[in-house]
């Protein structure tokens, strides 16, 4: 079973833009980890990825440039937020993914004018 996902099956008129978040309580393997979803986002499609976070972030970045994807990195939501606001062309597509302890759904949340919310308990 490959890990690669057909891009062609997934027809977009702009860019694929990934919004990675940090993974977290990964323990030793967390470095490791994160560059390789980094590349894998290189390998499946991605045009852009975004790196929200800190040192792990960085991870991410890194495994997505060598992947030949264009990067940045970024401390959290809101500036993710504001980047994206400022880098959204008509027919970009915008996956986000992180734990949930990031809360990067408020990045979905604040693109889409809706309300931000916080952790529900």
């Amino acid at each position: 079973m490959s890990d690669q996902v057909d891009t062609e099956a997934l027809p977009v008129d702009g860019r694929r833009i990934a919004v990675l978040g940090e993974m977290l309580e990964l323990g030793d393997e967390a470095a490791k980890a994160h560059w390789d979803v980094g590349q894998m986002a290189g390998q499946n499609g991605a045009d852009i990825v975004v790196a929200v976070g800190g040192e792990m972030a960085k991870q991410l970045a890194l495994g997505a440039a060598d992947a030949g994807v264009d990067v940045a990195i970024v401390r959290d939501n809101e500036t993710a937020t504001d980047l994206l606001k400022k880098l959204l062309q008509p027919g970009d597509v915008v996956i986000i993914k992180g734990s949930r302890g990031g809360m990067r759904w408020q990045i979905a949340q604040a693109l889409t004018n809706q309300e931000i919310t916080g952790i529900l308990s």
